[in-house]
């Protein structure tokens, strides 16, 4: 029964087919979530079919909206053990969070949209999409007809928009004020990375801006693909308990975010003054201090 649970808690085919089945059921026509081509309905474009090329567009804030309640239906027991809440849309305009550009989903010690920054002790930003490929056959069966190599989009992560969007938010959220510098930040998408990203996403965990790119489709593809980079800047949750812990444990650390550019000689200023502190936490407590003075 556990693993079962630790199954349906991350992204899969199911997961997908589910969505077109609410929306259809609920609010949504098939033209509203599938290219209609002359051989049919279908999530995608196959890529064996030719000439006919569309943006689908309809679509685009229907899975949004799926997606957040998807992630926060995700995180709830991992918050919930940690003693805080999994929140939709927070607004913190103290550090870049606002109405129209409001976190996606973020852990908070109280369970309210509107959040002072020391509330809130994870953001996540989310970046997911219908991964692979589905025919709709009326009146209300749903396909799974290939992967995401079988079809001429690029869902989730592999789009460089979606991957330059979050980074931007991420960078405008660190730069917004010191009450920032302790919020680990996460990207949650539902597919790889491009190759042309993996150096991307390792120096942004390095240096701090981001936390991680987290993929929670353990299966994308049963072909080859990038499941982690070298340095974990973006990896594949393989199940549910080790996202738990991954998650756990940002919560858990003392984060300091800074970042400068300064002279080597008053870099070594800094570092001997601070070195005078007798504590290592001290010494690291004056370091920030003089850093963010300059």
């Amino acid at each position: 029964m556990i693993e079962i649970y630790y199954e349906m808690k991350l992204w899969s085919s199911k997961t997908e087919i589910r969505f077109f089945n609410e929306a259809l059921k609920n609010f949504a026509s098939p033209e509203q979530i599938f290219y209609k081509l002359n051989s049919g309905y279908f999530a995608y474009v196959p890529k064996n079919i030719g000439g006919e090329r569309q943006t689908l567009q309809s679509r685009n804030s229907l899975i949004g909206q799926f997606t957040e309640k998807w992630a926060k239906d995700v995180f709830n027991p991992i918050a919930k053990k940690l003693g805080l809440y999994s929140v939709n849309g927070v607004v913190c305009e103290e550090i870049g969070l606002t109405k129209r550009s409001n976190a996606d989903l973020a852990f908070c010690t109280t369970n309210s949209i509107n959040q002072d920054p020391n509330n809130i002790k994870l953001i996540f930003e989310i970046k997911m999409s219908i991964v692979s490929n589905y025919q709709f056959k009326h009146p209300d069966k749903v396909f799974y007809i290939g992967d995401y190599k079988t079809h001429k989009g690029n869902p989730s992560l592999l789009r460089s928009d979606s991957m330059l969007k979050a980074i931007g938010k991420s960078i405008n959220i660190r730069v917004s004020g010191a009450e920032s510098a302790k919020i680990p930040i996460v990207i949650l998408g539902n597919s790889p990375i491009q190759s042309g990203y993996k150096q991307k996403v390792d120096f942004l965990k390095t240096t701090g801006v981001i936390q991680g790119f987290w993929s929670l489709n353990p299966t994308p593809t049963e072909s080859e693909h990038i499941r982690k980079t070298s340095k974990n800047g973006f990896e594949t949750i393989e199940n549910f308990e080790y996202l738990s812990n991954l998650t756990s444990h940002l919560i858990k650390q003392d984060f300091n975010y800074f970042s400068s550019m300064i002279s080597k000689p008053k870099l070594g200023e800094l570092i001997r003054i601070s070195n005078q502190e007798t504590e290592d936490i001290a010494k690291a407590e004056k370091f920030l201090k003089m850093l963010r003075q300059l």
